[in-house]
């Protein structure tokens, strides 16, 4: 096998482990119904409902992604809103309620946050943010997916990145590092500025800052901000002037980590904006005035708000580090299966991988299945738990949407005009039985 395709290859066994399964979907699924029945019972929310955001919506979650929930308030057909004080109020109120229902772990209010949030587990040790009234995250979740459906490599490459991050202690901004949500910015701008593009500007997609078009009507406002994204989005992907990108998933990886190798010497002067698709200086821009933040990239839909705001000058420094040595490591043994592996991988997928023959993965691989040893090929002994039972109304392999009852009201976003854009089945996606399923846990936190 010559050296790019070991590193590709390598990238795509990495992927088959990382990538989402059916059950996945239903189990986030069931989450989000078990909540809305918690809602419910609290007299104060009768009409509430509870709707998912963030990387399940915009489908860039991986088998062990955190859920992004908020609760919607009813204000008729209008946008609803509320102050500090009752949100906190509503999710004291929850909370309560989540205690009294039994079979939520690890509850834990965080009041004195920027947004009020409500923490908690599954059983099945999915972790879970509350927050109430995040229409906003909703339209970014939605338009991070159309965006997906513009290359198929951006939502490989997401997985691909986060996993990387979290391996090297880079994606958690409690620890001053960056949010998954500022990684994916950071991809859409590297597919901006690789040569040829592969995205556009994002002021080319939508014209304008979301978080002020989100008024009025809700049904109004979320379909002219989808119809204003579908008709730029095909007119980008109709223009046959457009010099193509073929680079591969490893490749783009490669130059990914060459771009921000000095971005702690860049972001001294300079702040990123994926809505413009270019680095800017901080100092002519008014907007990013006063500089008091380490690493500035600008959130595109909720201008001139900047999601890296927790990254320090010390973690901005060991960012830099990492994006260097893993580019070093890369560079220096590209057909070096086990090193690429060690710099892509958490230990508990590298340990499954670093096998001397190709892996056969089990259909439900996950942290929490015990492994031993024989021969060097780990031998899996599942924990064997029962599955939620949905009807599924299947749209394509990735997006299994459940039938829902009225009262409920999460759905995922709405294809586009021209066909959902993750219409095909992914090369890293394997068909699953509906017997047999087990239960999966995210790996441990640091």
């Amino acid at each position: 096998m010559s050296v790019p395709n070991v590193l590709e290859s390598t990238v795509n066994e990495i992927l088959v482990v990382i990538t989402p399964l059916r059950d996945d979907w239903v189990l986030r699924t069931h989450i989000i119904q078990q909540l809305q029945s918690v809602v419910d019972s609290v007299e104060s929310l009768r009409g509430a409902t509870v709707e998912a955001f963030g990387s399940f919506v915009s489908n860039l979650f991986s088998r062990w992604s955190d859920l992004d929930i908020s609760i919607e308030l009813p204000n008729g057909s209008f946008i609803s809103s509320a102050g500090r004080k009752h949100k906190q109020s509503i999710l004291r109120d929850v909370q309560k309620a989540m205690r009294r229902a039994g079979g939520w772990g690890k509850l834990q209010f965080l009041s004195s946050a920027r947004v009020p949030i409500l923490k908690f587990e599954t059983v099945e040790n999915i972790s879970c943010d509350v927050s109430v009234c995040n229409l906003i995250g909703q339209a970014k979740s939605r338009v991070l997916f159309w965006i997906s459906g513009m290359d198929n490599r951006f939502r490989d490459m997401v997985l691909l990145v986060k996993e990387w991050a979290k391996t090297h202690n880079i994606n958690n901004p409690k620890y001053g590092t960056m949010n998954s949500y500022t990684l994916c910015l950071l991809i859409i701008f590297h597919f901006q500025t690789c040569v040829p593009a592969i995205l556009p500007p994002l002021k080319e997609i939508y014209p304008g800052n979301i978080v002020d078009d989100l008024t009025g009507i809700r049904e109004t406002a979320q379909a002219r901000i989808a119809e204003t994204c579908a008709a730029n989005i095909r007119r980008f992907k109709e223009d046959k002037s457009r010099r193509v990108n073929r680079g591969t998933l490893s490749e783009l990886f490669i130059s990914f980590l060459a771009k921000f190798a000095d971005i702690g010497v860049m972001a001294s002067n300079q702040g990123i904006s994926v809505y413009t698709g270019q680095w800017e200086d901080i100092e002519t821009n008014t907007r990013w005035l006063p500089k008091t933040y380490a690493l500035f990239v600008e959130d595109p839909f909720e201008q001139p708000e900047n999601p890296a705001r927790t990254v320090s000058n010390r973690s901005l420094e060991r960012i830099s580090q990492v994006f260097k040595e893993s580019h070093r490591q890369l560079i220096s043994a590209p057909s070096n299966r086990y090193a690429i592996i060690a710099t892509l991988a958490s230990p508990q997928i590298s340990n499954f991988l670093a096998s001397p023959e190709p892996p056969i993965l089990p259909r439900n691989f996950g942290p929490r299945h015990q492994q031993t040893y024989r021969g060097g090929r780990p031998q899996q002994q599942f924990f064997r738990a029962p599955q939620p039972q949905t009807q599924f109304q299947q749209r394509h392999p990735y997006h299994p949407t459940p039938r829902y009852s009225p009262r409920t009201q999460f759905r995922h976003p709405n294809p586009m005009p021209d066909g959902h854009p993750s219409a095909t089945q992914s090369p890293h996606q394997r068909p699953q039985s509906s017997q047999n399923r087990v239960q999966r846990s995210p790996r441990p936190r640091p």
